[in-house]
């Protein structure tokens, strides 16, 4: 039977990545994005027919999470995997952000993967499924007024927090936390560095963590490129 995935932020980089990645094994993919048109030209481009379901949403809106997770249930009678992928980062430093920012930054990053898990629990108990959150080697150290640093440090707490309500059920949770990925995030900080990853390989990380077999949880994937020493 063909695993089914949910993966939120789904439509561009690291997500839409993954979902490629995982539709080529053989997954069927639900993606979610708040920009429909980023949702259909991804859609488009994969040509994956009906093993690809694109929903449009707010990863922090409690109904837009219910309602993806149910559009999945209905349409394909189970849920595997969740990966929480949606999320951002603000240029700039705590000084700088404007408050409205800050809050959308926040709920997004946090508000938002409290609230899969929260929804997807029952189906993933019932498939004995695995959750992967999306985090950053932001979430492991800190620099000056970084809030999206801190914003990543509660999402590493958050999957560990998961991890220990979860694991009488067999339901896997991983955290991968990628340094520099050549992705839009730095289109506002002066563009990529020359050491960056590219978001496949993130993929290729997520889809590691998916496939293990029954009774392996990866806990955690901290992954740099070379010559990134932060």
């Amino acid at each position: 039977m063909e695993p089914v995935t949910l993966i939120t932020g789904g439509s561009t980089g690291i997500g839409a990545a993954t979902a490629r990645t995982l539709l080529k094994q053989g997954h069927r993919v639900a993606v979610t994005g708040r920009d429909a048109g980023k949702l259909a030209a991804f859609a488009d481009s994969a040509g994956a027919g009906e093993r690809l379901l694109t929903i449009t949403g707010d990863a922090a809106e409690p109904e837009d999470v219910a309602a993806a997770v149910g559009r999945v249930v209905q349409g394909w009678g189970r849920l595997d995997n969740v990966t929480a992928n949606a999320g951002f980062s603000l240029p700039g430093n705590l000084e700088s952000h404007a408050p409205e920012d800050m809050r959308a930054m926040v709920l997004t990053n946090v508000l938002g993967p409290a609230l899969l898990v929260r929804e997807t629990l029952p189906q993933l108990r019932a498939s004995q499924g695995r959750i992967v959150f999306v985090g950053s080697v932001a979430g492991v150290r800190n620099t000056p007024g970084n809030l999206y640093s801190v914003t990543k440090w509660a999402a590493h707490a958050l999957a560990e927090n998961t991890r220990l309500l979860v694991g009488k059920d067999r339901i896997g949770v991983t955290v991968v936390a990628p340094g520099v990925v050549d992705t839009a995030f730095w289109a506002e900080r002066g563009g990529t560095p020359e050491e960056a990853m590219t978001p496949e390989q993130i993929a290729a990380a997520i889809a590691f963590a998916l496939n293990q077999p029954a009774g392996v949880d990866i806990n955690q994937i901290t992954m740099r490129p070379t010559g990134q020493l932060g």
